[in-house]
């Protein structure tokens, strides 16, 4: 009997230390990005219920959204849960993702994607927005609406896609086990450019036209105001600033008859350009996204909105929100390498 419980004991060990084995290669070598994977993992850090505003959409979130500036000057405790390119069909998702662990005061969504890419199925930067999601069913399904049956093999599962990824690690990749949560804590999801790029102010983008929404984008659309009503939730329907073209305003005139509606706030802010500050030659990394200055001039002009219209608390000051002073301290950080490589 001592010999038989003995080698339970033994299978049982070696059972954990393989368990052990597959989470620490998994932190290793699963793929980290700024633009899609380290947004939707960083989710799964934050304390629970901590975040008051949730930001949505593509890259135009999390390049222009600087979530330290928002506590900063207006006490927001905001999280950029966005990815590049991110379609509609994608975001419905994501946003039942996160109130798996968070109960938002405010939902803001960018409407770049639909704006600017038609396709039913995208694939252009459709990793960055399926690796940093926990499996669950809510992951099957989005991945059921967004690839081809014939493709679902490249994307899932994870661990088979990014296995053999040993010859390109880097320091970076040691850095995400469950004793680095501090530091995963801290980020927000903003991932700031610092480069410049001289644009031109367009002027001729405005029109009255309507159109460019494609069927599948109206139904995801519909269906995100559909389940923040469920959740009543306001939500804030948006486009950040960006060098916009005529046929995107069509769209986000689409949008806005939808919006209204639904009775849904939505406001283009590329109408605003001069009323928040915005200089072309200084402010942008490229047509699509703002650099560091940039963002902070449009995070500024965004969070003065929020208060203005609507009820959120300053938590400044607040000792649960440690992290976000945290996060400040990160982006600061980041500024300083830029200035100094730049």
């Amino acid at each position: 009997m001592k010999f038989f419980h003995s080698k339970t004991a033994l299978r049982l060990f070696f059972i954990l230390l393989l368990l052990i084995t597959l989470y620490l290669l998994s932190c290793v070598l699963k793929v980290k990005s700024g633009h899609g994977i380290d947004q939707q993992e960083g989710l799964y850090w934050q304390e629970e219920n901590s975040i008051d505003v949730m930001f949505l959409g593509t890259s135009h979130v999390h390049c222009n959204i600087n979530t330290g500036l928002l506590y900063d000057s207006y006490g927001i405790t905001a999280y950029d849960y966005s990815g590049a390119e991110q379609p509609l069909w994608m975001t419905y998702y994501y946003l039942k993702e996160l109130y798996r662990y968070q109960t938002p005061e405010l939902l803001v969504l960018d409407l770049y994607g639909p704006a600017r890419f038609k396709e039913d199925y995208q694939y252009t930067w459709i990793s960055e927005n399926i690796y940093g999601m926990r499996f669950s069913s809510n992951k099957l399904k989005m991945l059921l609406v967004s690839v081809e049956p014939g493709r679902i093999r490249d994307y899932f599962p994870s661990f088979a896609i990014y296995h053999n990824r040993y010859d390109s690690l880097s320091e970076d990749d040691f850095q995400s086990f469950f004793w680095n949560s501090e530091d995963k804590q801290a980020f927000k999801g903003y991932t700031p450019y610092f480069g410049t790029e001289l644009q031109t102010e367009p002027d001729d983008f405005f029109t009255e036209e309507k159109g460019g929404l494609t069927k599948r984008s109206e139904k995801y659309l519909r269906k995100i105001i559909a389940y923040a009503k469920k959740k009543q939730t306001p939500l804030l329907l948006i486009s950040a600033p960006y060098v916009i073209t005529k046929e995107d305003k069509m769209t986000y005139n689409q949008i806005a008859e939808i919006a209204a509606q639904e009775d849904v706030a939505f406001i283009d802010f590329n109408e605003y350009y001069e009323d928040m500050g915005l200089d072309f030659t200084t402010d942008f990394n490229d047509e699509s996204h703002l650099n560091y200055q940039g963002s902070c001039v449009f995070t500024d002009y965004l969070g003065n909105y929020l208060k203005e219209n609507y009820i959120l608390p300053d938590r400044r000051g607040d000792p649960s929100c440690e992290s976000y002073l945290d996060n400040q301290k990160l982006i600061l950080k980041e500024v300083k390498e830029a200035s100094a490589t730049g």
